[in-house]
C-alpha cells in the first residue's frame, strides 16, 4: 500500500509550488488594486485562517475586514495579512452582532464564513441581504427553517450563496465526475457516501490544546470543543452530510434535472463519546454522567427523483481512519473509492468478476482542473481542494454569477440533518425533502464541471 501511487495526493510537477505560479494559479496579473475585489472574512478560527491564506495568497483578492470574538484569533489573522504584503484589515468582534458592521461595508465586496454551525445561516442571510456575495462553509444550516431561510434570502435579495464544499474538489472525486459524465459506469443506480472519521480528539480537549487532550467541552474547551460536542449531546442525526453527500449530488445533478425525494435513517446506540471520556478521565469525571443523544453511527438512505439511491453513513464517534466511503454504480459497472481504496470494475473492459486498479483510469479522466493547477494547488490545504473551492468562490464573485455549488444546494444538503433526526425519531419513517427550487430542477440545467477555470 505504502508504495501504491496516490493519485488524490499527486502532483503534476514535484515540488512547484504557489510562490512559483503566482499569475496562473492565483489570479491574473492585469488586475490593479482597484478591480480587484474586496474580501471580509467572519471567523477566523482554524478554519477561517485557511480560507484567509488561500485568499492572501491571490493576486486579485485585498482582504479589507475579519470578524472574530476571539482577541487572540484577530491578532493572528493581522499578521497573516501583514505579513502577505495587504494593509491591516478593519476589525469587528466587539460582540456576538459586530459582524452586522462589517456587512454594511462598501469596500466589502464578498464575504467568507467560517463559524460555529448556528451562526451560519443567521450571518449568510444577513449578508446576502446586505448584497454580498456570500461563502459559507458546512454545514449551511440547522433545520428546515434555515434551509428555506436561505434559498428565500437569495430569491428575494438576488446575492449569490456559495457553499464551500471543498470535498467536491478533491483530485478523485473529479477524476470520477468526469468518469460519469462521459458514461463510463451507464445509467446511474446507485451511491454510497458519508463521513466516518474519529473525531472524539475534536470534541474533547484540555481547554489549552485545539485537539487530542482531555473530554472538556462547551465553556471549559476550546476551537471546535466549544461548540461542536453539544450537538452530540442534544441531537440524534446526521449533523455533517455534505462532506460525501455533495460530490454524489453533482454526480447525480440533483437540483438540475434531478432532486431528492425521501430519505429515511436509522442509528445505533450511542456508546463511543462516553467511553472516551471513561478511558481518558475516569469514571469518576463529571462528563461520564453525561448522556450524549446521538448514535454512534447513523445510516440514511435517500431516494431521488430520477430512481437511484444513495447510501449516506455518519460515523465519527468511535475508532476509524478517515473515509468518506465512495461507491458510484451504473448499469455498465461501478467504483469504490476513497484514500485507502480505489478500485472499479467496468463490464467489457475488466477482466473476469474481479476489481481493477483505477490507476490507469484516473490518468485517462483526470480533470482539467487539476491538470492546470495541480502543481500549485497542493500547498493550499487538504491536499489542495482548498485552493479550488476558494478558486471557484472568487472567479463566481468577480462575475457576480450563480456558484458551482449554490443555495439551492446549500438547502438540499444541509436538510439531511433535521430530516434524519425527524425519521430517527419516528422509528426510520420516511420524511419527504422538499422541493427547494420549487419545481424548476426539471428545467435547470446542470453547471459545467469538465471545464478548467473554476
Amino acid at each position: 500500500m505504502n508504495q501504491r501511487r496516490n493519485f488524490i495526493k499527486k502532483t503534476t510537477i514535484t515540488g512547484a509550488g504557489i510562490a512559483l505560479l503566482p499569475n496562473l494559479s492565483l489570479g491574473h496579473s492585469f488586475i490593479k488594486d482597484s478591480q480587484k475585489i474586496r474580501v471580509g472574512v467572519i471567523g477566523v478560527g482554524l478554519r477561517g485562517t485557511n480560507h484567509l491564506d488561500n485568499l492572501l495568497k491571490r493576486t486579485d483578492v485585498l482582504v479589507t475586514a475579519i470578524c472574530d470574538i476571539d482577541q487572540n484569533r484577530i491578532d493572528i489573522a493581522q499578521d497573516h495579512i501583514l505579513k502577505a504584503g495587504q494593509k491591516k484589515a478593519k476589525v469587528f468582534g466587539k460582540n456576538e452582532e459586530d459582524y452586522k458592521n462589517l456587512l454594511s461595508l462598501a469596500e466589502v465586496d464578498a464575504v467568507v464564513i467560517a463559524t460555529p454551525w448556528l451562526w451560519h445561516t443567521k450571518m449568510a442571510v444577513d449578508s446576502m441581504k446586505a448584497g454580498k456575495y456570500t461563502g459559507l462553509e458546512v454545514s449551511a444550516a440547522n433545520t428546515l427553517e434555515e434551509c428555506w431561510d436561505l434559498v428565500n434570502t437569495h430569491e428575494e435579495t438576488g446575492s449569490h450563496l456559495m457553499i464551500l464544499e471543498n470535498v467536491n474538489y478533491r483530485r478523485d472525486v473529479l477524476a470520477v465526475l468526469n468518469m460519469v459524465k462521459q458514461n463510463v459506469f451507464g445509467e446511474l443506480l446507485h451511491f454510497r457516501c458519508g463521513y466516518q472519521h474519529d473525531l472524539r480528539g475534536v470534541k474533547f480537549n484540555d481547554g489549552k490544546t485545539a485537539y487530542g487532550k482531555g473530554v472538556e467541552f462547551g465553556d471549559k474547551g476550546i476551537s471546535e470543543s466549544a461548540w461542536r460536542t453539544q450537538h452530540s449531546l442534544l441531537r440524534n442525526a446526521d449533523v455533517y452530510p455534505t462532506h460525501g453527500l455533495g460530490p454524489i449530488a453533482v454526480m447525480a445533478d440533483i437540483n438540475r434535472g434531478n432532486r431528492f425525494l425521501s430519505l429515511t435513517s436509522h442509528a445505533t446506540k450511542g456508546v463511543g463519546l462516553h467511553k472516551y471520556i471513561v478511558d481518558t478521565a475516569g469514571e469518576n469525571h463529571p462528563n461520564a454522567k453525561l448522556k450524549f443523544k446521538q448514535g454512534d453511527i447513523i445510516t440514511s438512505t435517500i431516494e431521488t427523483s430520477n430512481g437511484e439511491t444513495i447510501i449516506v453513513t455518519h460515523n465519527v464517534n468511535n475508532p476509524h481512519p478517515y473515509s468518506l466511503g465512495f461507491k458510484v454504480q451504473g448499469a455498465q459497472g461501478l467504483t469504490d473509492f476513497d484514500y485507502h481504496t480505489q478500485r472499479i470494475h467496468i463490464e467489457g473492459t475488466t477482466e473476469g468478476h474481479g476489481w481493477e486498479n483505477m490507476d490507469s483510469w484516473f490518468e485517462k479522466y483526470d480533470h482539467p482542473l487539476w491538470k492546470k493547477f495541480g502543481s500549485s494547488a497542493t500547498e493550499a490545504g487538504h491536499g489542495g481542494i482548498d485552493f479550488y473551492v476558494i478558486n471557484a468562490f472568487i472567479e463566481s464573485a468577480k462575475e457576480n454569477s450563480a456558484p458551482p455549488m449554490d443555495a439551492y444546494d446549500a438547502a438540499a444538503w444541509s436538510a439531511v440533518t433535521p430530516l434524519s433526526e425527524l425519521s430517527i425519531e419516528n422509528n426510520g419513517e420516511p420524511q419527504d425533502f422538499p422541493d427547494f427550487t420549487r419545481g424548476t430542477w426539471i428545467k435547470r440545467k446542470p453547471y459545467n464541471w469538465i471545464k478548467d477555470t473554476y
